[in-house]
């Protein structure tokens, strides 16, 4: 037993180290997207059911670092500001797929080519997704919500640029992310250990038939694409081929139960059907490709570099790098769970004309959840101020002359649940 718990802590550190400090530089991209990145022109360049809104939004998703769990509140809420159905499928196609950081997380692990790989083929598929969408939803037509509120300029004013791309980096992404890349690690810690080497190439030689049984764990299953990484490895090491590990890169992060939930409910079923087909497909695709006409020799890096043959960065550098990451990981979790942030402090208006509602909030799970919610509530006639809870899935709300039923609209317009007042 004692064997079988130092081999996987062995494991999870190795890969720990691997990782840590190409997920600190991907952080760094990510805040300096968050703060520098133009917005406002969601409608200008994503409203048209044309080729061309398609092209922008795989454009626009491809270095985003959002996850499953933070892209389908922020394709939602694009979707309403004007984006069509099609742009707002390849949005949430190739987003959750690849981002600055997952781009240099996989290249710590699986090398240049699957680093490269990655964004081309979430880029093409959320196109093929988008453009099939707007074929087939032509003549849909499309709500929007007008005037939401630009927290983002708010933070940014009140605390100014670097410390706002300081803050999201290290505390707002990072932990919504967190738990996932932990969850991540420890699962292919447990593969590494568990699974005798070879294991596909032994029990499962059909590599068409390893890509389906990929496809079918991976489309209802939650993984980032952060945290599918180390699995990926992991598998590859075992015997996976290249092309069933693209695919579990690729579905992986793209589906779950929750998001074609939300797509289903938030759109419709038709842009369901699609954006699922879409993902089978590309998948299936780019996976059969890749062991065709891919040179193996390309993807050996994964198996030699975990392997400890190979040796990017010095160790001593690792080793502070996955030191810093585990403390701020750790500082996340203190914060949230056993200080209370001043921000979330409520301080109620003792205006007699002010009136004050707490409710019931289902499907916020990150930041980008936190910040949709708001957006969306702050945008209806009356409403003064507005705080959400992804934790304790409450929202406060304070306003004047307030109807509960726009409250429930604008919520479930950015894809989450109301459950009525607390």
């Amino acid at each position: 037993m004692l064997h079988w718990i130092n081999s996987y802590t062995e494991e999870f550190i190795d890969l720990s180290l691997e990782m840590a400090p190409w997920l600190l530089l991907g952080f760094v991209f990510a805040g300096v997207l968050h703060v520098y990145m133009p917005k406002g022109s969601i409608k200008k360049y994503m409203g048209g059911k044309n080729i061309k809104s398609v092209l922008y939004a795989s454009l626009l998703g491809i270095p985003l670092p959002l996850c499953s769990c933070g892209v389908i509140p922020t394709g939602i809420a694009f979707h309403k500001e004007g984006a069509s159905k099609g742009s707002t499928v390849s949005f949430l196609i190739s987003t959750p797929q690849t981002g600055v950081d997952s781009i240099l997380a996989t290249y710590s692990l699986l090398g240049l080519p699957f680093a490269v790989l990655r964004p081309i083929v979430a880029f093409f598929s959320g196109i093929f997704g988008g453009a099939i969408t707007n074929s087939v939803t032509r003549n849909d037509k499309d709500e929007q919500i007008e005037n939401l509120s630009n927290q983002k300029s708010e933070e940014i004013k009140s605390n100014g640029k670097f410390k706002t791309m300081i803050k999201y980096a290290f505390h707002d992404f990072l932990m919504d992310i967190a738990k996932w890349l932990l969850i991540g690690l420890a699962v292919a810690a447990l593969i590494a250990v568990l699974l005798p080497n070879d294991f596909f190439i032994s029990y499962l030689q059909n590599e068409f038939l390893s890509m389906l049984l990929v496809l079918a764990a991976s489309i209802p299953l939650y993984v980032c694409a952060t945290g599918s990484i180390p699995i990926a490895a992991v598998l590859m090491m075992k015997g996976l081929s290249p092309g069933a590990a693209l695919v579990f890169l690729m579905a992986g992060p793209a589906t779950n139960v929750a998001t074609m939930t939300v797509i289903g409910k938030a759109i419709n079923k038709k842009t369901l059907f699609v954006y699922l087909g879409s993902i089978i497909g590309s998948a299936m695709l780019f996976g059969w490709l890749t062991n065709q006409f891919l040179p193996r020799e390309w993807f050996s890096f994964a198996i030699d570099h975990i392997g400890h043959e190979h040796e990017l960065l010095p160790y001593w550098f690792k080793i502070t790098s996955a030191i810093l990451l585990a403390a701020m990981i750790l500082n996340g979790y203190i914060r949230k769970y056993f200080i209370k942030s001043t921000s979330n402090t409520i301080i109620p208006n003792m205006s007699d004309q002010i009136t004050s509602m707490k409710i019931s909030v289902t499907g916020m799970t990150c930041n980008h959840c936190k910040m949709n919610a708001e957006n969306s509530i702050a945008s209806i006639s009356g409403v003064k101020n507005v705080i959400a809870d992804p934790s304790k899935s409450e929202v406060y709300i304070e306003g004047e002359n307030i109807n509960l039923e726009d409250v429930k609209k604008h919520i479930e317009d950015v894809g989450f649940s109301f459950h009525g007042k607390i």
